[in-house]
């Protein structure tokens, strides 16, 4: 039931969102999805929602997460950050397509449940506050965060190596935008490349101003 799932996902929610490259795709299919998810939770594994893992934690809906996989441009030899990895789904995707992956989370539950489904691959777990990154195993080809931001998120782009690339759906009041930061020449650059919603990660909502 879910190998047929997971073929249906790829065909009528990741080809038509115009992500074509094949490594991508051959990633998505190779993943069982179904195995990330709770077990309460399973009928959703493959539906174009994202799906709560935890109360307040959500993996990205497919669609969103292989567009922005897709927008990474990620090469074998690639040093990976991804940033609230929570039960490991997208890192055991960004494993198939990278070197190394830092699979940074700040839920030790969570990490815990990721260890498990993770203990065969090229993906190092490592417990922390997900706005900090990893700074020890720092400079990071690609970093990808796994969840709305609403802050330029300065500490993790301070852990990219030069040409190295950051994406994040940024949320601005109700609209949410796929943004692909990158570095080039000691500086950083951004764009926003698509219309994306995704629920807020935790740490990365704005700070409020003071009201007079």
């Amino acid at each position: 039931m879910f190998d047929a799932a997971r073929l249906h996902m790829i065909d009528s929610q990741i080809r038509p969102s115009d992500v074509t490259d094949p490594q991508v795709l051959a990633a998505f299919e190779a993943v069982a999805r179904e195995g990330y998810v709770p077990r309460a939770a399973r009928a959703l594994a493959y539906a174009d929602v994202p799906v709560e893992v935890a109360p307040g934690r959500f993996m990205l809906e497919p669609r969103c997460f292989a567009k922005l996989l897709q927008l990474a441009a990620i090469k074998p030899d690639d040093r990976i950050l991804d940033v609230g990895c929570a039960t490991g789904y997208s890192s055991a995707v960004l494993a198939r397509l990278g070197g190394k992956v830092i699979a940074l989370e700040q839920d030790a539950d969570l990490l815990r449940i990721a260890s498990d489904g993770l203990s065969n691959s090229n993906v190092t777990l490592v417990q922390g506050a997900l706005i900090e990154g990893v700074k020890a195993e720092a400079p990071f080809d690609v970093i990808m965060v796994e969840g709305a931001i609403e802050q330029v998120p300065e500490t993790l782009l301070s852990q990219l190596a030069e040409g190295g690339r950051l994406l994040a759906v940024m949320n601005d009041g109700p609209q949410g935008m796929a943004t692909l930061f990158l570095k080039e020449h000691g500086g950083i650059g951004r764009r926003g490349v698509f219309d994306a919603a995704a629920p807020l990660l935790a740490g990365f909502k704005k700070a409020m101003g003071f009201i007079f």
